[in-house]
């Protein structure tokens, strides 16, 4: 039996309803039993009580086997926020600052170009001098590293199509080579696309400790938090537990080899495990007497990073968040409406491509994470906004 990620409670004790929560696992098992869902687990925290951690459905339908809250998910871009807050402890520790050229340490970038493209945007006719790209830009995915399926012109398409199709292709070094040679679609600074920040942030990460990316998370994030069931692989003792998709070729296998370990993409975690992470970041940066990240840093990484300046495009990485901002590493709600999702002004959040989804609301002490095999984009995203939406509904006080 897995133990709780948090102590837990009775959900009137911290403000919810028991009765109103249970709609959300009424909502989960009738997917199941329509099969239109393998399975899922969710877990509910407030005010840092666990209210809810369960299981339904299957872990690998194919076979028979039944999901349980300490199955292991592929969780795609929720890689992104812990690979964030590695970085800002460097910030902390006086290695890394917002400001500091990404040149700094691949000298390959200070000759960067962007493309200058014909009104088709289908012939690049010159490029022209690059900005800096800075850690900051790298943080907020304003870099201008897009990923080829972030846009539909010429200088879009020479980019691999995402951090899962690159890290199958080619090592961390041969990435970086790649990406210093082809002209960015845009100038850095100026407009938020999804694409390679943080795949490149990892290998800056890697270069400053001189460790590889998932040895610096398990001794400075993984290990104080107890995050024992996260990893950028999963060996044989694990790989029973990992969970899979109603067509399980859509979700890449986890012993199919990467060349690197992807700041973007690469790691595999429970629901339980993503719990605590969320918990530590609405805590301020420590947990059960680990601290991970000062106050002030944690304040840093969850406000809006992009202001009025810069092209808001964060609809195109998720189309949930539509309309947020976007701090480091995570998107941020900055307006209680407008954005189609319950919530407060201060939540952040980011999910993975493979149907997994978290948030946490600082002003409600609420985190919640959503662990379940839907790549489909329509389909994940319905998830994403329906258990939002059961989660929130549940709030009573």
């Amino acid at each position: 039996m897995a133990k709780d990620p948090l102590p837990r409670a009775v959900p009137e004790d911290v403000g919810m309803s028991s009765e109103r929560l249970a709609l959300l696992g009424r909502f989960v098992e009738a997917e199941v039993s329509g099969g239109r869902l393998p399975g899922a687990v969710v877990a509910v925290a407030r005010r840092g009580k666990l209210v809810a951690l369960d299981a339904y459905g299957h872990r690998d339908k194919a076979i028979g086997a039944r999901m349980a809250v300490d199955s292991i998910f592929s969780v795609a871009s929720m890689t992104k926020p812990m690979v964030a807050v590695a970085a800002l402890q460097l910030l902390e520790y006086g290695l890394l600052h917002m400001d500091q050229p990404l040149s700094t340490w691949f000298p390959r970038f200070a000759d960067a170009r962007v493309a200058v493209m014909d009104d088709s945007k289908e012939t690049i006719v010159a490029t022209v001098p690059a900005r800096p790209i800075a850690i900051q830009d790298l943080l907020r995915h304003t870099s201008g590293l897009s990923y080829g399926r972030s846009g539909t012109t010429v200088a879009h398409k020479a980019f691999p199509l995402s951090s899962e199709a690159a890290s199958r292709e080619h090592d961390g070094d041969a990435l970086l080579r790649l990406l210093a040679s082809l002209p960015l679609p845009h100038q850095p600074g100026t407009i938020w696309e999804y694409g390679f920040g943080l795949d490149v942030l990892g290998l800056v990460i890697e270069k400053v400790t001189d460790q590889p990316l998932g040895l610096y998370l398990w001794e400075n994030l993984w290990r104080p938090l107890g995050l024992d069931d996260t990893s950028f692989v999963l060996l044989e003792d694990k790989l029973r537990r990992h969970a899979k998709a109603l067509q399980p070729e859509l979700i890449p296998s986890p012993t199919q080899p990467r060349k690197f370990e992807s700041g973007g993409m690469g790691m595999f975690s429970t629901a339980g495990d993503y719990l605590r992470f969320a918990q530590m970041l609405l805590d301020g940066g420590t947990l059960d007497g680990a601290r991970i990240l000062g106050r002030k840093t944690v304040e840093y990484m969850l406000a809006d990073h992009l202001g009025s300046a810069i092209e808001n495009r964060v609809g195109g990485g998720s189309i949930v968040h539509a309309d947020h901002g976007f701090g480091l590493g995570v998107a941020v709600r900055t307006t209680p409406g407008v954005v189609r999702t319950l919530g407060s002004v201060g939540e952040f959040s980011w999910p993975g491509a493979f149907g997994t989804y978290w948030w946490a609301d600082p002003r409600e002490e609420l985190a919640a994470v959503w662990m379940a095999c839907t790549p489909a984009p329509a389909q994940r995203a319905h998830y994403r906004y329906v258990v939002n939406s059961l989660v929130n509904q549940a709030i009573a006080d």
